[in-house]
């Protein structure tokens, strides 16, 4: 059975998949040419900042940073290698892991904030006026909610 999807639609996302990844690839650019790490290493970093504590599990690390589990033990040692993040065992249970936010890791993410914010001011918010930026908010948090998986317990 095909799902009806009007071309309208289809183009909608065509647009968004495009522009998102011509903006990433743009962004990761500027961090490159600044010396500076990948929007991976800043995603986690934020994550983790956010988080309460500074910390949380590899699991729910890996799904606010949009991870595999393995990609996330490959960004993890990385970034634990930079001293940016330290791997603690779970008080309650030690089969458990849990990555902590550095000071160095702090300091990481506000060299990186500069050069994300210019290049999400270049690429994407100067091609918006209020309205437009107020409709792709309530859109893409619409889409966000729907396709947000439930939380692990592991």
């Amino acid at each position: 059975m095909k799902p009806n999807l009007p071309e309208g639609h289809l183009e909608a996302w065509r647009r968004y998949y495009v522009s998102f990844w011509r903006i990433y690839a743009a962004i990761e650019r500027d961090l490159a040419a600044a010396g500076l790490p990948s929007l991976s290493w800043y995603d986690a970093l934020y994550e983790l900042y956010l988080a309460p504590g500074r910390h949380l599990r590899m699991s729910e690390l890996a799904r606010s940073a949009l991870l595999s589990r393995s990609g996330l033990t490959r960004l993890v040692d990385k970034l634990e290698k930079e001293k940016l993040i330290e791997r603690q065992s779970c008080p309650k249970d030690g089969r458990v892991q849990h990555a902590q936010l550095t000071a160095k890791g702090v300091e990481t993410l506000k060299k990186i904030w500069p050069v994300y914010r210019a290049g999400i001011a270049q690429y994407f918010a100067a091609h918006l006026d209020e309205a437009d930026a107020q409709r792709l908010q309530e859109s893409f948090g619409r889409i966000v909610a729907a396709t947000t998986e439930p939380k692990d317990e592991n």
